[in-house]
């Protein structure tokens, strides 16, 4: 496991103990890094709640990433009370729930709209605060959480399929604009996993099934495994990582239409 002592990380997408960012958060922790952790307003009382369990006494901060003026506030209390960032986890996405669930071609202008500002454009918002951060100490490391939805259909995402993808195509035009600044920018593409956003996905458990059944490895993901992979493209090991999107799915993305 990689060493974090004397880095500093913030993570934005923790709502509960099951959400995909906590044990990366965790293991951040247990490996020395410094924290700050973002919480929007209703989910306030869990994340601190989750960040008294820490070591180090983490930042724990508001931000609704669709107010500047709230990332700006985030990112300046971290490079002052924190010296800076070496690392940034991007766990956020939505959907408004009759958008996500209806037909694709049904969806509303502002559903869209808010679909693509949370869950894409919030990734470049931060990417564009984190470089002044991350460049005078040599570089950083930024991940996102992203899904296969993005490259296939796969019913029942739906419009979040095309705010995945926009994510997707952020992080590769992001990894080239803030790579001169030393900043390497991944995605993680997990399976499905039992989350609070993944209640709103139709056919959630059938998806829980099928990868038991067609992925090669025969089992799905936890949120322990994405942690992992997430604290190894933010070490050094993965120096030369950047622009990618790391599949963490048993290889059910290698499979074909209908396998069985």
């Amino acid at each position: 496991m990689a060493n974090f002592e004397g880095k500093t990380a913030l993570i934005f997408g923790i709502a509960n103990h099951n959400s995909v960012a906590w044990p990366i958060t965790q293991k951040l922790a247990e490996q020395g890094a410094r924290l700050a952790l973002t919480y929007q307003e209703r989910m306030e009382q869990n994340v601190r709640k989750l960040a008294a369990t820490l070591p180090g006494s983490p930042l724990v901060l508001p931000c609704d990433v669709q107010k500047d003026e709230d990332l700006d506030a985030v990112f300046d209390t971290v490079g002052k009370d924190l010296g800076g960032l070496d690392i940034l986890i991007h766990s956020v996405a939505y959907a408004p729930t009759d958008d996500l669930r209806g037909r694709v071609s049904h969806s509303s202008r502002a559903g869209f709209l808010t679909a693509l500002d949370i869950s894409a454009y919030s990734l470049i918002a931060m990417g564009k605060r984190a470089e002044p951060l991350m460049q005078p100490r040599g570089g950083g490391s930024i991940v996102a959480m992203t899904y296969l939805g993005a490259e296939r259909v796969v019913p029942g995402y739906n419009l979040m399929g095309i705010a995945k993808a926009a994510l997707e195509a952020s992080i590769r035009y992001l990894a080239w604009d803030l790579g001169p600044a030393g900043i390497r920018v991944n995605g993680i593409s997990a399976g499905p996993m039992r989350t609070l956003s993944a209640r709103g996905v139709g056919n959630i458990n059938d998806m829980f099934t099928l990868i038991e059944q067609v992925a090669p490895l025969r089992r799905n993901m936890s949120q322990d495994d994405v942690a992992d992979l997430a604290l190894f493209l933010c070490s050094e090991q993965a120096r030369n990582l950047t622009g990618s999107i790391e599949h963490l799915d048993s290889g059910f993305h290698i499979m074909g239409l209908g396998t069985m």
